[in-house]
């Protein structure tokens, strides 16, 4: 492929070499020596800070640490910080920073403050070199590799992946996980593979080529992923997307559900995919357009993108690798170039 997208479609690609290599050895052990000295520190509270993209990975570091850990969790409002001077008292936290650059300011001032107040701060970033890691006492590497395109894809899973195995070495202990967990891990890059040679995502864009706008939802592990969707549609596509949990989509914007405004849900086979049944089927009685991502038929959808089924904590990691392709192609469907969205930087600096 060559042309507009031809960026983003490398990069898409080359998403089960870069989680392969994230497990591999050199990687891991880098990462379970991060997980054991927070694991040593024993915080008592955990706070997330990104943008964009890192900001949708840093909320399903957020579900893993409470579910996972026992931990509460949270996502910090740099501005409180850059803008209005706030200087909380992190000083039983853990603090981390994800940023794909490493170079949005903003988030390492919040991680210097942090720091400075006596908080474990962890960078996790594809920048080891950045002001960001240099700013944080750890940093995790996701070694994702330049991306092409504007547009975040490849560094998007390598967070995922690198948050899922840090808070799992903390939950370990020692770091070092289970054989049975590094097994599962490990199986990820060829059901990847497998994933993005699947043709249903890239056929549905020609069905949403002249959608208006769309809906994104998914609950629990699946929520991050819904948000990344939308986001991924807007900055390539500039087609209006708007993402909801499944629960806060029954609390007022199922209103404007209708047979025009498709609604992709992620449904995982875990407890937060049968909590969005319910959702379903009120989108049902709305007779709303809903094509489902994952790994079963769900009555009433119009259309389903098969996932493989895998525990839901390790389905972010799948389940956004068809909605990329969709987006890559519903934006060449429209005639933008996914590869240079308008108005848009790979970094983009913020207060």
């Amino acid at each position: 492929m060559t042309g507009p997208g031809h960026g983003m479609a490398a990069d898409i690609a080359e998403q089960p070499e870069v989680l392969a290599r994230l497990l591999a050895p050199a990687q891991a052990d880098a990462v379970a020596r991060v997980a054991a000295a927070i694991a040593r520190r024993r915080p008592r509270h955990v706070v997330l800070t990104a943008r964009g993209t890192s900001d949708h990975a840093a909320l399903y570091a957020a579900y893993l640490t409470e579910i996972r850990l026992g931990l509460p969790a949270g996502l910090a409002s740099p501005s409180a910080i850059t803008v209005f001077g706030a200087r909380p008292d992190l000083a039983q936290a853990l603090v981390i920073a994800v940023s794909q650059s490493g170079g949005s300011s903003d988030i390492a001032e919040v991680v210097t403050v942090a720091r400075a107040s006596g908080a474990l701060t962890v960078a996790v970033t594809n920048n080891p070199a950045s002001p960001l890691a240099a700013a944080a006492e750890l940093t995790v590497d996701i070694a994702a590799g330049e991306e092409r395109a504007v547009a975040a894809t490849k560094t998007y899973t390598a967070e995922l992946l690198a948050l899922l195995m840090l808070i799992e070495g903390v939950r370990a202990g020692d770091g070092r996980l289970p054989a049975a967990e590094r097994a599962a891990l490990a199986s990820l890059p060829s059901l990847a593979a497998g994933l993005l040679a699947d043709p249903t995502a890239v056929d549905l864009a020609q069905r949403y080529r002249f959608a208006d706008r769309v809906v994104t939802t998914g609950r629990g592990y699946a929520y991050p992923t819904a948000r990344e969707a939308a986001l991924k549609l807007m900055e390539t596509s500039y087609l209006p997307a708007l993402a909801f949990s499944g629960a806060d989509l029954l609390h007022g914007p199922l209103a404007m559900a209708d047979p025009d405004v498709p609604v992709l849900a992620v449904v995982g086979g875990g407890p937060g995919g049968a909590a969005m049944r319910q959702v379903l089927a009120k989108l049902g009685e709305r007779r709303a357009d809903i094509v489902t991502v994952g790994p079963a038929d769900v009555p009433g959808a119009a259309a389903r993108i098969p996932v493989p089924a895998v525990d839901e904590r390790y389905a972010p990691l799948l389940d956004i690798l068809p909605l990329q392709r969709l987006a890559l192609a519903l934006a060449l469907a429209r005639g933008a170039d996914p590869d240079a969205p308008r108005g848009l930087n790979k970094v983009t600096s913020t207060r």
